[in-house]
């Protein structure tokens, strides 16, 4: 966790974050560290493997519920640092080109070749279809939603996905019959 940390720190632009931090201490009358505890309630459930264990349930890595009631969607974006884009970049081209509010991009990480960030669930079909076109630095966005499928593969599959026979067959200790019933 230290190390996504300091990722974000290094490439995001956390001012509207640090707004919405000040807005809810105010609000719910809390100072910011007793906010920034309850927000890692929100953290997603891969990450919480890392954490000490919690009583309350935690949202999957690729929808979160935001301090605003809004269901987000982890998505992948086909770009990354090798296309030279920084997170205020794509945060503008995202409200230009979908019209999303500012405050509703969120965990923006950018990898070499790709991107995550989270958006609003309720993203029209045509929104969507039209952002898998949309270019940056002569690159398309190609978006995608991330699969929600968390699940660990169990100890009875092989990296090719089939599923291992859990006894060995007799079948392979013995040599084939050659002889025909007549």
């Amino acid at each position: 966790m230290k190390n996504q940390l300091q990722q974000v720190l290094n490439s995001t632009d956390l001012e509207a974050n640090r707004a919405l931090i000040r807005t809810l201490c105010f609000e719910l009358n809390i100072d910011s560290l007793t906010c920034a505890a309850a927000l890692l309630t929100l953290v997603p459930a891969t990450e919480q493997e890392r954490l000490p264990p919690k009583t309350a349930p935690t949202p999957t890595l690729t929808a979160s519920t935001v301090a605003t009631g809004i269901k987000m969607i982890r998505y992948r974006l086909d770009v990354g640092s090798k296309q030279l884009i920084t997170a205020d970049q794509l945060r503008r081209l995202l409200i230009e080109e979908s019209g999303v509010d500012k405050n509703n991009i969120h965990n923006i990480h950018i990898h070499s070749l790709y991107t995550l960030l989270e958006l609003p669930d309720e993203m029209p079909p045509d929104i969507f279809l039209h952002l898998k076109t949309v270019e940056i630095n002569q690159h398309k966005l190609d978006i995608r939603r991330v699969k929600t499928n968390n699940k660990r593969r169990g100890n009875n599959y092989i990296r090719r996905g089939r599923k291992r026979d859990s006894k060995p067959s007799n079948d392979s200790k013995t040599k084939p019959s050659n002889h025909s019933a007549d």
